[in-house]
């Protein structure tokens, strides 16, 4: 019996609606930080800058002494605590950082003034207020929520976080996933395999993906063509948060993924998606596991594990953004897709031009294919195409990701 596929919205619909964030946390290092997400809003502790300060080399003025010449009172050098003690004429020669005290509200750089020598320095006649004063509070103030919770920690954020001397932080427990392969026909790498066999590149492919991503994976084994022993086989799975398979769930007699992942008690939420390359895709729950079925062939199984997998893995992680993030490009050569499904397209991006991979020629159980692509776009199921110089919707197989979902299809 043909199996009755979803179409794409309801596929993507379904899988982020039932990937429930986890909610384990803890304490760690902001030197060990980088690529976490916040499990709580970090609160500004420390006003940004903490004092008024001086953003050039220059001259400490009052902006109504414009046009004149001032006398040196002091010069201040970043750490130092000057009181106001300008009198009629004078001002404070101030150095790049150092604290401004109250009794002038405009800094000149020294390269902006008329004259300075002898310890006098002439004004121009325009001076515009508040120039290169860093006032306090200015980026954030004290109880403003500098990063929201499911925020992911990047070195910029490194860098906040150590102006406000906060040193660790809440962030979500590292997800566990597993990821596994299917087939008597899969050689490890490091094992011989004869010309009637393949050698299994999708679990490499799987989790040096997740890795480029931020997220850890432990490869379990392929597991063989025999429904008892897969049955067994995954029943000893449900520890992990994700588990990732690849093959074993076409219309094949031998194709057991789906039946023994069923006899542990999955809830399918779809068993194949209307959608070129990677109709064969299963996702669903097994009590607090969440379950992706990927294709077997290389092609498919990655191009689905962009597509669904990485966006299903960084909402359940605790990501805020976890939509594909689309770009607009100019479609450098006319390629055909067949209506009546979504069509992925793999190519390169470069420049804000988009050239489709040997012209969307190629086959489903190709592997080089996704190498020599770095973007891929969507046609709608009623597009038979894309023409030259057309502009496009693009999607970076390597690119950021959004808080909120945008239209993807061309």
């Amino acid at each position: 019996m043909a199996k009755n596929y979803v179409d794409f919205n309801e596929a993507v619909e379904q899988s982020l609606q039932n990937a429930y964030g986890t909610t384990h946390k803890e304490i760690i290092s902001i030197e060990e930080a980088l690529g976490r997400v916040f499990s709580k809003n970090v609160i500004c502790v420390k006003n940004l800058p903490s004092f008024n300060n001086s953003a050039m080399d220059g001259f400490a003025i009052k902006a109504e002494d414009a046009g004149k010449t001032l006398k040196v009172n002091a010069v201040i050098y970043a750490g130092e605590v000057k009181e106001a003690s300008l009198a009629k004429n004078e001002c404070y020669k101030i150095m790049t950082g150092a604290q401004v005290p109250d009794d002038v509200d405009t800094i000149i750089p020294i390269e902006n003034v008329i004259k300075f020598e002898n310890d006098e320095v002439t004004l121009p006649e325009t001076v515009r207020k508040g120039d290169a004063l860093r006032l306090k509070g200015e980026e954030s103030q004290e109880g403003e929520v500098l990063f929201k919770e499911g925020a992911e920690i990047t070195a910029r954020t490194i860098a906040v976080l150590a102006s406000q001397g906060i040193v660790y932080v809440e962030v979500f427990k590292k997800l566990s996933i597993a990821v596994v392969s299917t087939g008597n026909e899969l050689k490890e790498p490091w094992e011989n395999a004869t010309e009637d066999e393949i050698f299994n590149c999708n679990s490499y492919a799987i989790i040096s993906t997740l890795q480029s991503k931020g997220f850890n994976a432990s490869y379990i084994k392929v597991i063989p063509d025999n429904l008892e022993e897969t049955i067994a086989f995954v029943s000893d799975l449900k520890s992990y948060d994700i588990i990732i398979t690849s093959g074993g769930i076409s219309m094949g007699d031998a194709d057991f993924v789906g039946r023994a992942f069923e006899s542990n008690g999955l809830e399918t939420l779809f068993d194949g998606v209307n959608i070129k390359p990677g109709r064969p895709i299963m996702m669903g729950r097994m009590e607090k596991t969440f379950v992706i079925c990927l294709p077997g062939n290389p092609l498919t199984a990655m191009v689905n594990l962009y597509l669904f997998g990485i966006p299903i893995v960084r909402k359940i992680q605790g990501h805020t953004a976890y939509h594909h993030n689309v770009e607009l490009a100019q479609n450098m050569a006319d390629f055909k897709t067949k209506t009546g499904r979504v069509n992925v397209v793999l190519g390169s991006l470069k420049g804000g031009e988009f050239l489709s991979t040997r012209g969307n020629r190629y086959g489903s159980g190709m592997i080089t294919v996704i190498e020599e692509s770095n973007a891929m776009l969507l046609t709608s199921a009623d597009s038979s195409g894309c023409l030259q110089k057309e502009s496009v919707k693009v999607i970076r197989l390597d690119g950021a990701y959004d808080n909120e979902a945008q239209d993807i299809f061309n």
